[in-house]
């Protein structure tokens, strides 16, 4: 599904994964990076479901890998 416009706007963006990945690891809740198809840089999302989880959110226990 394409990013809205409206949405990548409003949303922090990084200019790499690792970037990325640094914030979401300092977050309370799961988060996982991904490539925006209208700015091309990263955001950050919570929908984990059929997605891969960060390795750091998996050794927190606050989410289970299914």
């Amino acid at each position: 599904m394409r990013t809205r416009l409206s949405i990548c706007r409003r949303k922090a963006r990084f200019a790499s994964e690792a970037d990325a990945l640094r914030v979401a690891e300092q977050a309370a809740y799961p988060l996982r990076p991904y490539r925006c198809d209208r700015c091309f840089l990263f955001h950050l999302t919570g929908r984990t479901k059929g997605k891969r989880i960060p390795r750091f959110a998996l050794d927190r226990g606050n989410i289970t890998a299914s």
